[in-house]
């Protein structure tokens, strides 16, 4: 039971999750085994926290907490302190997160287990932010830092640089800000560029292999038609009949063959047409890798379905991908048409983005637009008798501003972006409402001329404190829809 939480935690599936926790939890107390009780108390309180209902993961937290003290099991002790640490923090009672993270902390370094260090510090730095003590958050932020580098945490290494990025931001002193969030994204950056540069060598790689294999089965046929040759010679008429059909056979071989080979290139470009950008694939092909590629003004959409988990929790495999494949093609077809760029689909959320590979006029504008025309192509099919088992509510969201654009993947290659715009984004979309649009500040400062927008005032959004956002109520009225 607490396997399979655990598996849907990873899927981000928070309510089963916390359904098999649950269960697997009331068994467990009927075994009684305090350290394996007290570990599903604490991964369910984790998975509450990551679901963000504080509430319900104080409860299993602090329980964890007193089962792991009371069998004395340190290093069960140190999570679990640490852990509910940041769950005050979250709740804003900094109080009492400082004591329970220092506490935590001083086990942890008993113990020489340095990541949940780290990543408790970056906590501590946000309460003292808080605090407008300033000072003291560069200072743990500066410690989670160097611990992470001393010990090779290569995720907490670019987490601490983003968080002492953020605090010279606030300070106002920006050079030492963008030296920071230059070494987050280089740092993050560096693994993937590195998977990148071997999928594209083991790409090339095969592609060199199969071309000389390619030579040596015709120089094999070659061979063999030559001694053919030799054979019609020596034994008369015959035999140089046998000869012209070996001939015939030889050129139908390599006919076939060479057809074979462009029918196979053919098929490789379309597919690669498919998983990357025309300029990106074009770069893979001639250079044998892709560079990562920064762009100052990007819009980015998200979009995703209200209510899609538990209706597809009820459909078959084939009905599941009919229905997504529904409204992702119409989705795709009017991106296309915006000259616009889909970057990937997960589960039932959409992403696409506008201002990649030189492509920069207006795409704040055009995604606008082309928000407004899947909003409205949902509206229809919910309308539309015919369709009336696939309809749904959709919630969308944008935001503009830098992303790094790249490719990453070993055994697949996927386009992709990062930065914070892209996480501006996709919060747009989940404080969005079902049929609107909710864009940024920063996307509304270029639409305004152009279009209606109603000002819903600043809403807090997690982990990135209070942001301005706007619904788009449709075009101005000088200017027509074209949908």
């Amino acid at each position: 039971m607490i396997s399979i939480a655990g598996t849907y935690t990873a899927m981000d599936n928070f309510k089963n999750a916390q359904t098999y926790f649950s269960k697997g939890i009331e068994v467990l107390r009927k075994v009684n085994d305090s350290i394996k009780i007290a570990t599903a108390l604490l991964n369910a309180g984790d998975d509450y926290f990551n679901s963000n209902k504080l509430d319900s993961a104080l409860i299993y937290t602090s329980e964890a907490v007193d089962i792991f003290e009371k069998i004395n099991y340190s290093l069960g002790q140190a999570y679990s302190l640490g852990n509910l640490g940041m769950i005050y923090a979250e709740q804003e009672k900094d109080k009492l997160a400082e004591a329970y993270i220092n506490s935590a902390i001083s086990i942890l370094e008993e113990l020489e287990d340095y990541y949940p260090i780290s990543v408790y510090l970056t906590y501590m730095s946000d309460i003292y932010i808080r605090k407008n003590n300033f000072p003291t958050a560069l200072s743990y932020a500066t410690r989670s830092l160097e611990l992470a580098t001393q010990y090779g945490l290569k995720e907490q290494i670019s987490d601490a640089n983003l968080k002492l990025s953020e605090l010279y931001e606030v300070t106002g002193d920006l050079a030492t800000s963008y030296k920071y969030y230059k070494d987050h994204i280089t740092y993050r950056d560096s693994l993937i560029n590195l998977e990148n540069v071997q999928q594209a060598a083991d790409l090339r790689t095969n592609y060199e292999v199969s071309q000389k294999q390619i030579e040596v089965d015709l120089a094999d046929q070659r061979r063999k038609n030559q001694r053919n040759i030799s054979i019609a010679t020596a034994i008369g008429l015959f035999m140089f009949l046998l000869m012209a059909i070996g001939l015939f056979r030889r050129n139908n071989y390599i006919r076939k063959t060479k057809q074979i080979i462009e029918e196979e290139k053919e098929r490789s470009d379309k597919l690669l047409l498919n998983i990357l950008p025309e300029e990106t694939a074009l770069e893979l092909k001639e250079k044998g890798k892709v560079k990562a590629k920064k762009y100052d003004a990007v819009t980015v959409l998200f979009s995703d379905f209200k209510g899609f988990t538990s209706y597809s929790e009820k459909l078959s495999p084939e009905a599941l991908v009919e229905t997504v494949d529904f409204y992702f093609s119409k989705f795709d077809a009017i991106i296309v048409k915006h000259g616009l760029e889909k970057i990937k689909t997960i589960g039932d959320a959409y992403m696409c983005a506008g201002g990649l590979h030189d492509n920069e006029k207006d795409h704040a504008g055009k995604m606008v637009l082309a928000a407004m025309e899947i909003a409205a192509f949902v509206e229809d099919t919910k309308n539309n008798i015919a369709a009336s088992e696939l309809t749904f509510d959709i919630r969308i969201g944008i935001n503009t501003g830098p992303v790094v654009a790249g490719v990453v993947g070993t055994n697949k290659f996927a386009y992709d972006i990062w930065g914070d715009t892209v996480n501006v984004a996709s919060r747009m979309e989940s404080n969005s409402e079902a049929g609107k649009i909710n864009i940024s500040e920063n996307t509304y400062e270029l639409i305004k001329d152009s279009y209606d927008c109603a000002f819903r005032g600043e809403i807090k959004v997690k982990n990135r404190g209070s942001l301005k956002m706007y619904f788009v109520e449709g075009q101005k009225s000088s200017i027509p829809l074209k949908l």
